[in-house]
């Protein structure tokens, strides 16, 4: 199996290939859906929405924190996820950019 060189890519690329790793998965834009709609933080009831088992959402819900999209806060034995507005609005940013600076240039 070949390595990836990530070292030839630029900051930009490494992040945006990040990040659509991580968003590739269905559950996981699902949980982000149902966060972002919400007024509050979520506690437990994302198992309930999503119905997966809470071993799958508790994976999902690391992936995404691993990118910086969500937070938790410790409340009790649970921990409550919302949805980390300031890395929400700079992945906005960054999707805007890449996307208005592709040239309609298709046969």
């Amino acid at each position: 199996m070949g390595i990836t060189k990530s070292q030839i890519f630029n900051t930009e690329q490494n992040e945006l290939a990040i990040m659509f790793k991580v968003l590739s998965n269905p559950a996981r834009i699902a949980i982000l859906q149902y966060i972002s709609q919400q007024n509050a933080c979520i506690c437990k009831d994302i198992v309930d929405e999503i119905g997966l088992a809470q071993p799958t959402i508790s994976q999902h819900l690391k992936e995404l924190k691993s990118i910086d999209l969500i937070k938790g806060e410790i409340e009790g034995k649970k921990v409550c996820y919302c949805i980390n507005l300031k890395q929400w609005k700079a992945v906005q940013a960054i999707l805007n950019s890449f996307f208005e600076t592709t040239k309609d240039n298709c046969c």
